[in-house]
């Protein structure tokens, strides 16, 4: 039997909403204000929180660009949410695909020095893009990938983490499903696609939540490997909308950021209940 103390949960509620409260209030303030002028924003002392009259303003000149009051030149928003979109779309499936056929490589095929390839690969968690950020930038330039979605994507795609996170799954599934496969004629590419596929689909969901976001929220590598306004993500537009004009325009870049929550916050909503399921469900 659980006892209940009345207590306990009134804290546990409060703990919640004073957490919840904390990382709500800076979007709040991010939407309060993407509402207001920018002068009713550079006038206000402290920030005014009640919401203005400029909504739609502000997220048309975010989506689409075009001339402000005070003569600032606002970049149209929508071609940087699409080169992110597309961006985060192919790392993530992109991670998978690739994290999918290694992992079932390494555990269904005996080949020499398997466990050494699984270790090199393991130990690339150690050097991330921004340490190998020189020789990647050297390898897409003398390739002719720079400012091209191959450049932003494909140093990003290999993944050592989804590829143990796979590893470890194929382990648990009893070795009979092979056995019976093998016994039933299928190749390895048909046990592949027809048993362990819809066998990782919890497990690829919340993956996919995970590096989607990822790529989603790409600020380096783009700065790096874009030199072209037209492919630019949309984290650089909001840099871009900061650092490029000497009067800022406070209410299109809070518009502009709250434009760019909504793609990555749309997918965790969408697919809360498989990301969850992916990383907690033992019932493998």
């Amino acid at each position: 039997m659980i006892e209940r103390r009345p207590v306990l949960d009134f804290v546990a509620h409060a703990v919640l909403i004073v957490g919840v409260a904390i990382v709500a209030f800076p979007v709040f303030v991010a939407i309060v204000m993407s509402t207001q002028s920018a002068s009713q924003i550079a006038g206000s002392h402290p920030l005014s929180l009640v919401p203005g009259s400029n909504l739609l303003a502000s997220y048309e000149l975010a989506l689409f660009g075009g001339k402000t009051q005070n003569g600032s030149t606002i970049a149209a928003g929508w071609p940087m949410l699409w080169v992110s979109f597309v961006t985060a779309m192919v790392i993530a499936l992109g991670k998978i695909a690739i994290s999918l056929l290694s992992a079932f490589a390494i555990v269904y095929f005996r080949f020499p020095f398997r466990g050494l390839v699984f270790w090199l690969i393991f130990i690339t968690l150690m050097l991330p893009v921004e340490v190998r950020i020189g020789p990647t930038y050297e390898v897409i330039s003398n390739l002719k990938m720079l400012n091209t979605y191959a450049g932003l994507t494909v140093p990003l795609i290999a993944s050592a983490t989804a590829t143990f996170l796979f590893r470890q799954f194929f382990l648990t599934v009893p070795d009979e499903l092979a056995e019976a496969a093998r016994i039933d004629g299928a190749g390895p590419m048909r046990f592949f696609k027809d048993i362990l596929l819809p066998l990782s689909k919890t497990s690829m969901a919340a993956l996919f939540v995970i590096q989607f976001i990822y790529g989603w929220n790409q600020y380096l590598w783009p700065l790096i490997a874009t030199t072209s306004e037209d492919m630019y993500p949309i984290v650089l537009g909001i840099k871009r909308a900061i650092f490029g004009e000497i009067y800022v325009e406070w209410n299109v870049v809070m518009a502009t950021a709250i434009l760019a929550m909504i793609p990555p916050a749309l997918v965790v909503i969408l697919m809360q209940k498989w990301f969850v399921k992916g990383l907690v469900d033992t019932e493998k």
